[in-house]
Formats: C-alpha cells, sequence, structure tokens
C-alpha cells in the first residue's frame, strides 16, 4: 500500500469510531458529501464513515482535474483520487457505497482493485450511463453557459414530481449554483461519457448491492438490473416513490438495505482465495462461535434496520435470564440469516411476514410489521393490495382487522411521514 502526502487533494469527512470499519461513501454528479447526510447517524453508530466531494463539488478544488487544454477527469482518475484518500489514513481494504457517478467510482475500484473493496453498494448508478455524445454536449453547455441551465432541469432529474417542491430537493437543486464549479461539474460529464464497465462487472467479486429507484429517469431500472446479472451473486432492491437520488427521497429503506448488507459481509472478513473449494466437513466449534456472532452481528443491523433502533433497545432491555436464549435465537435465525438473504428484496419479505401475520392472527406482531413495512419501503397503496390478497386467501374476518390496523397505522405515519415508524411501546412482541 503506497502513502502519498499527509493531507489528500480530496476534501472528505470523517465520522463514526475511529477503530470501527471504514465506510467510504461517494456522491453523484452535482452533489457534495451531504448527499449522505440522511444516513450518517446512523452509519456512523457502527462504522468509520469516509465521506468525500467530486472535483469542483463542495470543499474538492478543481486543482486535481488532469491539467488538459480543457480541464478534465475520469472515472479511473476519480477511483485513483479514492485510493490516495484510503491510503492517507491509514485504510487498506473497506467497504464501498456510492451514488450514480460516486457507485461507478466504487464498481472500477471492485474490478480492478478487488483486494481493497470488502462490499459494494451501488446506489441509482450504472455500468454505462448513456450513449457518450448527451455528456459531451452536457459538458459543453456548462462550459459556456455555467451550470444555470442545467440546474434549471435537475429537480426532474433528481426526484419524483411529488418530491421535487420539497425542502430537501430544493436545498440540494440549490447548491448546484452555489457549490458547484462549472469545470468540476462539466469534467465529471466527461467521465460519465467515457465509462463503460458492461464487459468487466463479471470480474467483480465483493458482495454487491445495487439499489434502483423505479421512478430514477437518470439511471432507470434496467441499469439496475443490468449491473445484479452482470455481476456474480449480486443483490438488487427497487424502491418505489423514488427517483435518482433515492437515499434523499426514501432515506429509510436505503439505509435499512445498506445496513443489511454491511453487517451480512463484514469489511475485516477474510478474502477467500480465487480457486478455494469450501470443505464439506463439519466446522470446528471456534468457527461455529464465528458464524454464530457474525449471524448475530448481522441480524441486529438489519433487525433495527427493519423494526427501529427504539423497539430493539427496548426489548434488549427487557431481557431477563429466562428469554436471553431465545431473544439470541431469533436474532441469529430469523433477522441473521432469513431477513439478510439477498434472494427476495426487504420489500417481498414484508409483503410475505404480513401476510402469514394476517393469516395467523398475530395482531400485536401485525401492527409491529405494518410499521415495518413502511419503513422497508412500501407504500401505503401497496400495503392496501396486500391485505385486500388476504381477504381472499385468508378470511374476510382475518383481513377486516388488519385494515383496522393498517388504517390507524398508516394514518399516523401519513401525517408524518418524515419520521421512521417505530412500533409503540403497548403493540407487538418485543422480537
Amino acid at each position: 500500500m503506497t502513502h502519498p502526502p499527509a493531507d489528500p487533494p480530496v476534501h472528505h469527512t470523517v465520522d463514526g469510531p475511529q477503530d470501527a470499519p471504514p465506510l467510504i461513501l461517494g456522491p453523484s454528479l452535482g452533489t457534495s458529501l451531504s448527499l449522505w447526510d440522511p444516513q450518517l447517524p446512523a452509519l456512523a453508530r457502527q462504522y468509520r464513515v469516509i465521506r468525500w466531494d467530486l472535483p469542483g463539488h463542495g470543499g474538492t478544488s478543481t486543482d486535481v482535474l488532469t491539467a488538459a487544454p480543457i480541464p478534465t477527469t475520469t472515472v479511473p482518475e476519480l477511483a485513483g483520487l479514492v485510493l490516495g484518500l484510503a491510503d492517507s489514513l491509514g485504510i487498506g481494504r473497506f467497504a464501498y457505497a456510492g451514488v450514480s457517478l460516486g457507485g461507478a467510482v466504487g464498481a472500477w475500484l471492485a474490478a480492478y482493485h478487488p483486494e481493497r473493496i470488502a462490499s459494494l453498494a451501488l446506489i441509482c448508478s450504472s455500468a454505462r450511463f448513456g450513449e457518450p455524445a448527451a455528456w459531451h454536449e452536457r459538458a459543453a453547455l456548462v462550459r459556456e453557459a455555467g451550470l444555470g441551465p442545467v440546474a434549471d432541469t435537475t429537480a426532474g432529474r433528481w426526484f419524483t414530481p411529488a418530491f421535487a417542491g420539497s425542502p430537501q430537493a430544493t436545498a440540494l437543486v440549490d447548491a448546484v449554483r452555489r457549490t458547484v464549479a462549472p469545470a468540476g461539474y462539466a469534467a465529471c460529464c466527461d467521465a460519465l461519457a467515457d465509462y463503460d464497465l458492461r464487459a468487466e462487472l463479471p470480474r467483480i467479486t465483493a458482495p454487491t448491492l445495487v439499489v434502483a429507484g423505479r421512478s430514477d429517469p437518470a439511471t432507470p431500472p434496467v441499469h439496475a438490473r443490468e449491473l445484479a446479472d452482470g455481476i456474480p451473486d449480486a443483490s438488487l432492491v427497487e424502491l418505489s416513490g423514488a427517483a435518482h437520488l433515492a437515499g434523499v427521497e426514501r432515506p429509510a429503506p436505503v439505509l435499512a438495505a445498506l445496513l443489511g448488507h454491511l453487517a451480512a459481509h463484514p469489511a475485516d472478513a477474510p478474502v477467500p482465495p480465487a480457486a478455494e473449494v469450501p470443505s464439506t466437513d463439519a466446522p470446528a466449534s471456534d468457527d461455529r462461535s464465528s458464524d454464530d456472532r457474525s449471524r448475530h452481528a448481522a441480524g441486529t443491523a438489519v433487525r433495527r434496520a427493519v423494526l427501529g433502533d427504539a423497539h430493539v433497545d427496548r426489548s434488549i432491555a427487557r431481557t431477563s435470564a429466562l428469554t436471553e436464549v431465545f431473544q439470541d435465537f431469533i436474532t441469529r435465525y430469523a433477522w441473521g440469516e432469513i431477513w439478510t438473504r439477498p434472494g427476495l428484496s426487504r420489500q417481498t419479505r414484508s409483503c410475505i411476514t404480513l401476510t402469514a401475520l394476517v393469516a395467523g392472527g398475530h395482531h400485536d406482531e401485525l401492527a409491529m410489521h405494518l410499521r415495518a413495512a413502511l419503513r422497508n419501503g412500501l407504500t401505503p397503496k401497496e400495503i392496501q393490495e396486500v391485505l385486500l390478497q388476504t381477504a381472499v386467501y385468508c378470511g374476510v374476518p382475518a383481513a377486516n382487522t388488519a385494515f383496522a390496523l393498517a388504517d390507524r397505522i398508516v394514518a399516523a405515519y401519513l401525517d408524518d411521514p418524515a419520521q421512521h415508524p417505530t412500533p409503540h411501546p403497548a403493540e407487538g412482541t418485543e422480537k
């Protein structure tokens, strides 16, 4: 590992415990590291979170750009800046998550520097961001006319119409005019124009999560599916009611998906040799203990993401000598083995769980998981459809009770959707 000067050229912030597993977060074109503000508090509780700014964005100068007749850059050059930043902080191997262009940087690192990437999350990103000509035209426009014309149309690319007028959306669009240098924005457009990683996707061996906004006009879900299909064993989560900056518009579901992915693939996990064949022998007791600890850690992270910190903290506080073994069991088994599996999205698992709870008449847990479904990204309309389906296959009386519970819970959520719904202390068994 190389060690460049102590002060890297990339503006960055570091949050979280110094000795925690490192997590580097990359931004999207036209944004700064503040793009990750909604997820930062939760991530920084468990990880050493490093956020960085693109050239000419936020606090990073355009001086880092290649000094050609016109300043420019490429995705490999941006990836080199990230490696230099990691080296300057003494970080060898790290988890990486990035949005759009920030995700492309992570994908390139995973393909060409696999020894550095412990896990990868690509949020509203792509292996190829459309035809190069469109990006070259946008770069030329910004170099000639500044960022005004681009900023005027940014909200429509970044957010759904229902969210575009929100304070969060307005602040991010205004920041394009205030904090982004035209030269830096245009150079990053050049990088997007030249980027095409489609042929290299099979080279990515890091555990990969792909997140897409179903209403994203910049990188539609078909781009996410191409990533998930091309990267071996990648997981895909599609979020309704989200456009390009899904982490801003739907912060809770993005955080939940990311926490579960990170917990299931810790940065300090050993890297197996490429040709290693798993042994069929029973693991030694130490290996079983290590596996149990890993599942418990992954389960705790997903449990917190789905049910909320307040619920889990309350459950742990009420644990007794009698219930301790049960708490350990459900954390490892239900949350650490089932909810962390990549085969189904978190939203699909919520649909299945709601149906099972309606069928079983478990109303306390149904109330808890209705709130969890909203956290996971199900919309009230989708919950309505699930419950209507249960009326046919679980019985009208069961569905009647479920609709009454959902009506109250969804109404409270719609009154204040910015608040992450968490179970009421009197509702839901402490799981």
